[in-house]
């Protein structure tokens, strides 16, 4: 039977729930700490046809588990529309696109929980809707959480620099409508230099993203070592293989901008399968520890 309890009751419980949580990050930044300088492990080179065949077990994990994997990133295209809607209101109308692009940049974060499902599914495990959140129980979810953190400020620092940009060519002032933005962008000499160099810095941005992250996440979560580690490994991975990361790279790019038109819908299939095809892709770039 539910009984009403006391607000003295109920608060101490509260404060009990606060300590155990605060207990608990605690020993993740301990463990953090622990697990610095942990042993690297040896990275492998790869071919073109690695990439095809990490995409073609992408799609065989998203058709394993697609109702799951649809409920845990329909929230992404609904945030996407969310954004685009605000845009329209013409202040934020130049942040549309950095905005959009933006998911290259985030998404090795965002993908965590689909890492998990891969993994589970590798092993023979069961996975149902909850198994992405048993990413909050690996070993190493502080170096996870600091560098989820890094890439955050990487997209905030991209969406800046984006924001400056406009108002070095275009700006500063608003746009006074939509076809009003477009005309200038692709009409003016103003617009192309606005086009060139944030299309530049912004494949700076996706590199940079590229090189710290592209086996990162997978390993802490596959592996109890340290962020130092992590980002070398993928370092190493990429600097043994700059083919095929370009190359990955470039099929991240393209899939996350077809899968933004029309009003980031796609972004339903192109993410999951990105998602589940880069967990395979760790599979083949990091050599079993």
């Amino acid at each position: 039977m539910t009984t009403i309890r006391n607000p003295v009751e109920w608060s101490l419980d509260q404060f009990r729930h606060v300590g155990h949580g605060m207990s608990n990050a605690g020993q993740a930044v301990r463990h953090a700490q622990a697990t610095l300088h942990s042993p690297a492990p040896a990275v492998r080179r790869i071919a073109y046809g690695d990439l095809r065949d990490a995409l073609a077990k992408g799609f065989e994990d998203f058709g394993a588990y697609r109702s799951d994997v649809i409920f845990l990133c329909v929230i992404y295209p609904a945030i996407g529309l969310v954004l685009g809607r605000l845009a329209l209101g013409y202040s934020a109308l130049p942040l549309l696109f950095p905005l959009a692009t933006g998911f290259a940049l985030i998404g090795p974060l965002a993908a965590l929980g689909l890492y998990e499902m891969s993994r589970r599914r590798e092993h023979g495990a069961a996975v149902s809707w909850a198994t992405p959140f048993r990413v909050f129980r690996a070993p190493a979810f502080g170096p996870i959480a600091v560098l989820g953190l890094i890439l955050v400020a990487i997209f905030l620092l991209w969406l800046f620099a984006a924001a400056e940009i406009y108002k070095a060519t275009l700006g500063p002032a608003a746009p006074a409508s939509l076809g009003a933005f477009l005309g200038a962008v692709f009409t003016t000499g103003a617009g192309w230099a606005m086009i060139g160099v944030g299309v530049g810095l912004g494949f700076l941005f996706a590199l940079l993203v590229l090189v710290i992250s592209v086996v990162s996440f997978p390993l802490m979560l596959d592996r109890d070592v340290g962020l130092d580690t992590a980002i070398a490994t993928s370092w190493r991975a990429v600097r043994a293989n700059p083919g095929p990361s370009a190359a990955w790279g470039l099929i991240v790019a393209a899939g996350l901008a077809l899968g933004s038109i029309p009003f980031f819908i796609g972004l339903i299939v192109v993410l999951p399968v990105l998602g589940h095809a880069t967990w395979h892709l760790y599979r083949k770039l990091v050599a079993p520890g």
